[in-house]
């Protein structure tokens, strides 16, 4: 069985994160992947802290594991929920989107394990001396809010920059992925895009369609004209929102106001027309609805036997 530091840490058999997705990653799915022996996230994105109340309190019914609260740090909420995240001493925070370290001391006082999402070297330093239990290194593959750097690329770098454990993210999705991760010198593994076809993710019957059905080149990024870049799948909302950020008779303002509520239009109602169905690259490969526990499970496995057999390719 894989085992590292991670799962130590966390008090978790696999060392596999659940990505926290906006609207995406609520009780039902943390909790079954926290189950099966991962970290189960639930995303509190653009929602209220009463959102958050609720959903954290629904996973505690659901599973006796540690779970986390992802919180996005650019949402008007993020102040409040981050004290909601202390008042329920969640076990485990990650962050997005944003610098912490305001929070993280009233977090670490509660007993919060705290893990940001890292898109550079640069603020992986910086978490560590803040305080961070380990970060997560997110490549440009990844699904919602992407940076420029590709997670081979980013994860050995961020790997050698910090002494605390790294969590590899983005465009991994079966167990060569994750061997190859820990190759890079990470501890454990964050897995988004596989996690929306879950059996147990409650996203509207089109969004998990449209991910089963995806080919490799079915994903692509807007908003870097705002200044926060998203990965998504290629639909009429995402194909004219990229006309329009090419169009400079278009305000910043108006692109703003054309993607609010796209993703709960995506998430709930599955419509192409208004809604960002965000995935990450790895989506072309994502070809069957599990479990959490089929999809910890068979990744692991494919893990441990692609490790096992490395020494194949040594022949001195």
């Amino acid at each position: 069985m894989i085992k590292t530091p991670i799962c130590d840490m966390l008090g978790i058999r696999h060392p596999v994160f659940q990505g926290g997705m906006a609207w995406v990653s609520e009780a039902n799915l943390a909790a079954a992947v926290s189950n099966a022996g991962g970290l189960g996230i639930i995303a509190a994105g653009n929602a209220p802290a009463d959102y958050v109340y609720e959903q954290v309190r629904l996973a505690r019914k659901l599973t006796d594991k540690p779970f986390g609260l992802n919180i996005m740090l650019m949402s008007p909420y993020a102040g409040e929920v981050a004290e909601a995240a202390a008042a329920e001493a969640v076990p485990v925070v990650v962050t997005g989107a944003g610098n912490p370290s305001k929070y993280m001391e009233s977090w670490r006082k509660r007993g919060i394990t705290v893990i940001p999402v890292v898109p550079s070297t640069a603020l992986a330093k910086l978490m560590e001396r803040c305080g961070a239990s380990a970060v997560i290194a997110e490549g440009g593959e990844s699904g919602g809010h992407v940076g420029e750097i590709t997670t081979m690329a980013l994860t050995p770098q961020v790997c050698d920059a910090v002494k605390i454990p790294v969590v590899a993210a983005g465009g991994i999705g079966d167990g060569r992925g994750v061997a190859a991760c820990f190759m890079l010198g990470a501890s454990a593994v964050q897995v988004g895009t596989r996690f929306i076809t879950a059996v147990e993710c409650t996203v509207h019957r089109n969004y998990k369609n449209k991910i089963l059905k995806a080919k490799d080149i079915d994903t692509m990024t807007t908003g870097k004209r705002l200044g926060h870049p998203v990965r998504s799948l290629k639909t009429p909302f995402s194909r004219e929102f990229l006309a329009k950020e090419y169009d400079s008779s278009v305000t910043d303002e108006e692109l703003e106001k054309f993607a609010e509520g796209s993703l709960r239009f995506a998430e709930a109602e599955g419509d192409e027309k208004k809604g960002s169905f965000m995935a990450g690259q790895i989506a072309g490969m994502v070809n069957r609805e599990q479990t959490a526990a089929e999809i910890i499970g068979e990744m692991i496995a494919e893990a441990e036997a692609i490790l096992r057999g490395a020494d194949k390719w040594i022949t001195g």
